[in-house]
């Protein structure tokens, strides 16, 4: 999947959740929805996330579809003693086109800071898949004022020299406003997709082509007028992902 149009991107982050035949089901209606409403497609397009034990059947399904697979995170290796750790080539190997890298629930549950994150990207990028780098906020930071320096400093670090508008995707998730049902205003969404715009612009040759996802509580209700917002170019979406007809919603309802 190529990120150098601004066709919306509507990605799926199943986190740790479903059983293999809940899995199979999801990406299976998924689909039926799709086929039962192909003018989505001309909106957005598919990602799915999976967790990792569910990719291989999931990719016997997605194969040849409208849905693209992804992965919710990467190793910085390439192979070796990091016990628990996926590679690229083996994400890559079941037919993954994306990752996702620098979540908040890696940052702060499993203390990922930037410089991994950067690490993984660049590794998603070598072996070529297109990695969707996330930054956010914390509620703390955001009311201390901190918000911009934080999110900026985050994208200093976490984007590699390998990044291209091909390769990189964006994803602005505050995280006060993960899985909480908090959404962030349109004016809050607004003024931080323009500063990442802008920050993409002056860093990056054609960074104002690169996809920058919103994610935080998006659901069919929002999604239009949070895709109204300029440089909002699609959603990571996380429990609004798990039934077909919320996720493929949220592109009918742009």
């Amino acid at each position: 999947m190529s990120t150098n149009t601004k066709k919306l991107l509507v990605a799926g982050n199943w986190k740790m959740n479903n059983s293999l035949d809940e899995a199979v089901s999801l990406i299976q209606n998924i689909n039926s929805t799709i086929d039962s409403n192909p003018d989505v497609l001309q909106k957005a397009d598919f990602l799915i996330c999976p967790s990792y034990v569910h990719l291989a059947p999931v990719a016997q399904i997605v194969d040849g579809g409208s849905v693209t697979l992804g992965a919710q995170d990467c190793s910085f290796d390439d192979n070796g003693a990091h016990t628990g750790d996926v590679s690229v080539q083996m994400l890559k190997d079941l037919g993954c086109e994306m990752v996702i890298v620098g979540h908040s629930e890696r940052r702060h549950n499993c203390g990922e800071g930037s410089d991994v994150v950067a690490q993984k990207a660049m590794k998603a990028h070598k072996d070529g898949l297109i990695a969707i780098i996330c930054v956010g906020e914390t509620l703390e930071q955001r009311e201390s004022g901190n918000a911009f320096s934080v999110v900026l400093e985050q994208l200093e670090v976490s984007i590699p020299k390998s990044a291209t508008v091909e390769n990189m995707v964006i994803a602005y998730e505050p995280v006060w406003a993960i899985g909480t049902g908090k959404v962030a205003s349109s004016e809050d969404v607004k003024v931080m997709h323009e500063t990442i715009a802008h920050y993409l612009k002056e860093k990056l040759d054609m960074g104002g082509a690169i996809r920058i996802l919103y994610g935080g509580s998006v659901k069919p209700e929002n999604a239009n007028d949070l895709s109204c917002i300029e440089h909002v170019d699609g959603f990571l979406i996380g429990g609004a992902s798990l039934k077909a007809d919320s996720f493929v919603g949220i592109a009918q309802n742009i």
